[in-house]
C-alpha cells in the first residue's frame, strides 16, 4: 500500500534523502487509492511545506518533537509497556512477525519504531494492513491529539493513518486523557528524565547484551533498500 510507504518515509528522520528524492515522492502520490482526494491534497501540502524549509530547521524541530520526552515517541511499545519487562518480549515477538513476512531489517531502529512498522504493513494485503493499523489505532489517536496540542503539522500524518484504518477510537476519551496529562517535554521534565536515566545507567553497568540488542545485530548489514522499497518477500 503506497500510502503507508509514503507516510513511513515522512515519519522518518528528515535527512538529505528526503530532499534528494522529493520528485519520486510527489510522483508516488499519483497512485494513491486508499485515501480521498482531499486527504491526498493534505499529504501533498505537508510534503511541500517540509521541503520548502531549511533542512537543519526541519531536523531540529523533528528531534525536539519526537526525541524529547516520551509522549510523542514513535516507539509503539513505549506507549503500551513503558519500561516494563514485557516490552522486551514484545520486541522479540514483533521481530519474529517481521521474519515470517520475509522482511529483513537493515535499520538500527527498534522493531516497534512506527515508520518501520508501517513499512511492514505496506507489504501486506490491504485487509491485513488495515487490521495492523487498527491494532495501534488508540496509540495513533493519542499521538495525533498530542501533536495538535503542540501545533505540529505532523498530526496530519496520524489522522491519515486513522482514516485508512477506518478507526472508531473514542475521541472524547482521548481528549480526557490529554487533559489529565502533564507535558513531558519541558526543561524541568527533561531534567527529571535525565536524572532517572543516569541512575539506571550506573545500575545496569556490567550487564550483558539484551535480547533486543542481539536481534538488532543479527539483522545488521543487510543490503540497503531503494528509497520507497524494502527487502521483503511479502506482497505489496
Amino acid at each position: 500500500m503506497i500510502e503507508l510507504k509514503l507516510i513511513s518515509r515522512l515519519l522518518e528522520y528528515p535527512d538529505h534523502a528526503l530532499w534528494e528524492h522529493q520528485r519520486e515522492l510527489f510522483d508516488a502520490m499519483t497512485g494513491l487509492e486508499h485515501i480521498s482526494k482531499q486527504e491526498a491534497h493534505e499529504l501533498g501540502l505537508f510534503l511541500r511545506d517540509v521541503l520548502s524549509q531549511d533542512r537543519l530547521d526541519v531536523q531540529s524541530r523533528y528531534s525536539e518533537l519526537f526525541d524529547r520526552g516520551r509522549a510523542t515517541s514513535l516507539l509503539l511499545f513505549e506507549h503500551v509497556h513503558g519500561e516494563s519487562r514485557d516490552r522486551g518480549q514484545a520486541m522479540v515477538d514483533l521481530m519474529a512477525q517481521y521474519e515470517r513476512a520475509g522482511l529483513f531489517l537493515d535499520s538500527r531502529e527498534l522493531p516497534d519504531h512506527l515508520p518501520l512498522y508501517l513499512e511492514y504493513l505496506a507489504q501486506l494485503p490491504h485487509s491485513e494492513a488495515v487490521g495492523g493499523l487498527q491494532d495501534v489505532a488508540p496509540i495513533l489517536a493519542l499521538l495525533s491529539a498530542r501533536l495538535k496540542q503542540r501545533e505540529s503539522r505532523y498530526a496530519v500524518l496520524f489522522d491519515l493513518l486513522l482514516s485508512i484504518a477506518n478507526s472508531e477510537v473514542d475521541a472524547e476519551k482521548v481528549q480526557r486523557q490529554l487533559a489529565d496529562e502533564v507535558r513531558d517535554d519541558t526543561p524541568e521534565a527533561l531534567d527529571a528524565v535525565w536524572e532517572e536515566e543516569q541512575v539506571k545507567f550506573f545500575a545496569d553497568q556490567g550487564c550483558g547484551d539484551s535480547a533486543i540488542t542481539s536481534h538488532q545485530r543479527r539483522f545488521a548489514g543487510a543490503v540497503a533498500p531503494q528509497y520507497l522499497n524494502i527487502t521483503t518477500g511479502g506482497q505489496q
